[in-house]
């Protein structure tokens, strides 16, 4: 059985401030920004496939980023945050 990617992480929740500008006001403020941390385990789950285990030593710690849009807080209108920035490794 494929080792699941999911199966070699520990995943918490973090908030994490970003400066954001509307793009219809452009008005620049901080908000926060939901992301998920994920954490490399300290030994590959499971059996001891070399292929599994190979797998799991390319794996590195990461965030990602869960939420796609914010809201404006000066005029309340919904945008989005730039996709170039959904994960970054730790």
């Amino acid at each position: 059985m494929a080792l699941n990617e999911r199966d070699c992480f520990t995943e918490t929740v973090e908030m994490k401030p970003m400066s954001l500008s509307c793009p219809q006001c452009r008005h620049r403020d901080d908000y926060q920004i939901k992301w998920l941390k994920r954490t490399k385990k300290d030994r590959p789950p499971g059996g001891g496939d070399p292929r599994d285990r190979a797998f799991f030593d390319k794996l590195r710690d990461h965030l990602y980023r869960v939420d796609d849009q914010v809201n404006c807080t000066k005029c309340r209108r919904r945008f989005e945050i730039p996709s170039h920035q959904s994960m970054v490794f730790l």
